[in-house]
């Protein structure tokens, strides 16, 4: 094995209305190792420049060859690209700092990961675990009143983060951020009270996903699927084209049936832990 690794989870973002804010950790997991001539993991490779996580690693000054291995799908709106940006950041502060400075310096591990990423909702969630509010260069996990599963509906198709993110309007109307606004906060204050009976409402959103899913039919069709389920609520997850739908988990494996076949299901925990080394 490599004499350094770290593991990071997969997020969903978003969570509905909390646009470029709000994230989730999730079990689907990115590993990440300098190389020291000792055998690879299994199915780990060696990865060139033109990977994120490499790029990552030499933008905080790593040095070496890296591996890495993941098992989160790329392009999916799971952060595929935010949890490798994550682990090269943490493994070359290491690298170069101790393995410690993951706790001693996350508000600058949080700045370069968003830097590089462009927005702090996936890699706050990547680094720390949990549910959590980023924003103005911090990262806060909300504590949560229930211990849910999370289904994410996968389709085959990618989308693009640039291009969804263009399709935006540049300017929201009033009632529509007021109503974002709102429903984030009261999205917040029912994760920690455990309020399930308002997740429904407190996840609706006015801003991204009514346009995301119009150039997604099969992820809107995944969406309706789930509301008619015994689902607490669903999103979509990041700019998609996965679907995350929040349930109990005794309910999981049945809701997981009920959507679409046109899309893999993953029955997933919420990950607790963030970025760790191995």
């Amino acid at each position: 094995m490599s004499s350094l690794s770290v593991r990071v989870p997969a997020s969903s973002a978003n969570l509905g209305p909390g646009f470029d804010t709000l994230g989730m950790a999730l079990s689907l997991y990115l590993e990440m190792g300098t190389v020291d001539g000792s055998p690879l993991p299994e199915r780990a490779k060696v990865v060139d420049s033109s990977h994120p996580a490499f790029v990552a690693f030499r933008h905080v000054g790593g040095s070496g060859e890296v591996w890495v291995r993941s098992s989160i799908p790329m392009g999916r709106g799971l952060g595929f690209s935010g949890a490798a940006r994550v682990a090269g950041v943490v493994l070359a502060h290491a690298q170069r700092n101790g393995s410690d400075s993951l706790v001693r310096d996350r508000k600058e591990l949080l700045h370069l990961a968003t830097e590089l990423e462009g927005h702090p909702d996936n890699v706050g969630a990547s680094l720390v675990g949990g549910v959590t509010a980023s924003s103005g260069g911090e990262v806060a996990r909300l504590p949560l009143g229930f211990d849910p599963a999370f289904i994410a509906w996968v389709p085959e198709f990618q989308t693009s983060t640039e291009k969804s993110r263009t399709a935006i309007p540049a300017s929201i109307p009033l009632p529509d951020v007021v109503f974002n606004i709102g429903h984030t906060a009261l999205l917040m204050a029912a994760f920690a009270a455990g309020d399930i009976a308002v997740l429904r409402e407190a996840t609706k959103d006015r801003m991204h996903q009514d346009v995301r899913f119009a150039a997604a039919p099969h992820s809107f069709e995944a969406f309706n699927a789930a509301l008619a389920t015994k689902a607490w609520c669903a999103w979509l997850s990041g700019s998609g084209p996965t679907v995350g739908v929040l349930c109990a988990k005794d309910d999981a494996a049945n809701i997981a049936k009920a959507l679409p076949a046109t899309g893999i299901t993953h029955v997933l925990d919420i990950d607790r832990d963030g970025a760790v080394f191995l």
